[in-house]
């Protein structure tokens, strides 16, 4: 391997020379061997918005020469195409500020913008910290991008995805509505309702999660760039922090603006628990529909077998022609990720001290992560098991004849002490109901047809 020679302010570092960071890069690199978890890609693309906003501001208020500012924004888009990504090796593990994440990418813009300059013609060249960093401090671009990338990625992303698999469940719902079905609570027999409005409780969590993520990420919209350092903003011009939002809600497309309290927003992540608070909220949602389904398409003749879920592969290496809810499987473990994400992003989030919360990299990385697994998870879980989905309305019919819980339509013609014994009597002697009403003399023949039609328990 080739290398050229980078210098910082402690000396000077060898650096692989088909890289375009620099120096404080390669040192994070040398000094954190740790883990494989590099710094996610969706927050260095934040960074990216970042800079081309700062650059932009600064040359309008007269803090940055045009072709600097031609140039950063330039890298900029690369980072936004992709064409950089390689040049951005970073681990989770390192300064909880972010910092060498943040000189990560003003080093690229900086290497790679002076290439660019050098092949325009140009004689200036772009400084790491003293011109795309202008204006700014890790302990504000970090937080600043921890947002963008955040909310970014749940509203391109996730609310798109839930609402795939919420009108599938709609879909679904009109489809069965009115075939008549057992219900169970506690694992047991209850009283009848319609398979469609079984369904139609999924597709209202669902509804439910994605307005509690839609509100919740509108926190996500405060900007933390301006504060700088400690949050005072010290080095920036006073209109920094509110032209720099309102550039990076043009760039983006969506309303960011600028934090009203930037001693907040340096210290506090708060705003980053709440969302994933919701998330949190649809993976325990996810975890109820798929278990259910899985519940219901147990089987094929040992189980439930209410419904049928697409056989996607093999499910035995010894058991030849079992056939496994996986979709379900690979729902239910991402939702003991997210969970188990929340624990750590509320935990980091408590944590830092005075002006700065020093926990950020593990912050975004868990909750970038969630939002791709919930995202992919669903995305998955909607196109190989819940479209689908059949109903098997034989074994419906036979297990809605065959519950003693229909002996509820009784409770006001004959009393629930009554109605309890003719359940109780039909167990005892494996008996129906009808047999067993009868045989305890509580009602007629001709009565029990009347009261007693499941079609007419469900209150559709």
């Amino acid at each position: 391997m080739e290398f050229r020679i980078e210098s910082d302010t402690m000396g000077e570092v060898k650096v692989p020379a088909d890289k375009y960071w620099g120096a404080q890069t390669e040192r994070s690199r040398n000094n954190f061997k740790i883990g494989k978890e590099k710094m996610p890609i969706e927050l260095i693309r934040a960074f990216a918005y970042v800079k081309q906003a700062a650059a932009k501001v600064n040359h309008k208020l007269g803090d940055l020469s045009e072709a600097k500012k031609n140039a950063i924004i330039t890298i900029c888009r690369e980072i936004l195409n992709g064409t950089l990504d390689e040049h951005f090796p970073l681990v989770v593990w390192q300064t909880g500020s972010g910092t060498q994440s943040n000189m990560n990418v003003n080093e690229v813009i900086a290497n790679k913008g002076n290439k660019w300059l050098e092949e325009i013609g140009e004689s200036e060249r772009l400084h790491p910290n003293d011109d795309v960093n202008k204006a700014q401090s890790s302990n504000d671009t970090f937080p600043t991008a921890m947002h963008i990338a955040a909310y970014m990625e749940v509203v391109n992303q996730l609310i798109p995805a839930i609402k795939v698999l919420r009108d599938t469940f709609k879909e679904k719902e009109k489809e069965f509505w009115d075939v008549v079905k057992i219900g169970r609570t506690h694992l047991q027999d209850a009283t009848p309702l319609t398979l469609g409005q079984e369904i139609s409780g999924w597709r209202a969590m669902l509804d439910k999660s994605l307005a509690m993520i839609e509100e919740s990420s509108q926190k996500l919209l405060n900007l933390a760039l301006g504060g700088t350092a400690v949050g005072t903003g010290i080095n920036t011009d006073p209109e920094f922090p509110e032209e720099s939002a309102k550039q990076i809600a043009e760039d983006t497309g969506h309303p960011f603006q600028t934090s009203d309290n930037k001693f907040h927003a340096l210290t506090s992540h708060d705003e980053m628990v709440y969302v994933h608070g919701a998330l949190k909220a649809l993976a325990a949602d996810l975890m109820k529909i798929a278990n259910d389904i899985r519940w219901l398409a147990s089987g094929p003749r040992s189980g439930i077998g209410e419904i049928a879920i697409p056989e996607n592969e093999p499910g035995s290496s010894i058991m030849p022609g079992k056939v496994n809810p996986t979709q379900s499987e690979a729902l239910t473990m991402i939702a003991t990720q997210i969970v188990g994400n929340d624990a750590t992003i509320g935990f980091a989030a408590s944590q830092g001290n005075f002006e700065l919360n020093v926990f950020k990299p593990v912050i975004i990385y868990n909750f970038l992560q969630s939002v791709k697994l919930l995202t992919e998870g669903i995305l998955s879980f909607n196109n190989n098991c819940a479209v689908g989905i059949t109903a098997n309305e034989e074994a419906i019919k036979q297990n809605v004849e065959r519950s003693l819980m229909l002996v509820t339509a009784l409770n006001p013609y004959i009393g629930y002490e009554r109605a309890a014994k003719i359940a109780k009597h039909a167990f005892k002697e494996n008996s129906t109901l009808k047999e067993a009403a009868l045989q305890l003399g509580y009602l007629t023949e001709e009565e029990f047809d009347k009261w007693v039609v499941p079609a007419n328990m469900v209150n559709k």
